[in-house]
């Protein structure tokens, strides 16, 4: 039976936000948590300042596409991190939730992106340790 921990990462458009941390948890953790991010209202792209942020740290995220949140996506995870989706997130029993209070990025340049992108790093470096996971990076 698969132990692998878990994480969805929720925000209004799945453009931004949960982009970048899904993109620092796939990394950082080297695979070791199944990583998966979506949105209530999702964008059609993602936020090209957020893909060009995450290239400075090495990380490419140009790939990922928008994703409506799902029930099921929220059932198959352990942890569901919000960011700024309020109550469009289904709450399901026995599931951890967070809410991280993180600016939206859309419309912002990337001067304004980078510390929101820095302060997502430190937050999911924590939430690795949580898990129980050593971080690779």
């Amino acid at each position: 039976m698969s132990t692998t921990p878990s994480a969805l990462f929720v925000c209004v458009h799945n453009a931004g936000r949960s982009q970048m941390a899904a993109g620092f948890l796939r990394e950082l953790s080297g695979g070791a948590v199944e990583v998966r991010s979506a949105g209530s209202e999702p964008a059609e792209q993602i936020n090209p300042v957020a893909v060009d942020a995450m290239l400075e740290k090495g990380i490419d995220i140009r790939a990922e596409r928008p994703k409506v949140l799902t029930t099921d996506a929220v059932q198959a995870s352990d942890v569901v991190i919000t960011m700024g989706c309020g109550d469009a997130c289904p709450i399901f029993p026995g599931k951890r939730y967070e809410d991280w209070a993180l600016e939206d990025p859309a419309g912002q340049g990337i001067e304004a992106v980078r510390p929101i992108r820095d302060e997502i790093e430190k937050r999911v470096r924590s939430l690795i340790a949580e898990l129980g996971v050593e971080a690779v990076a």
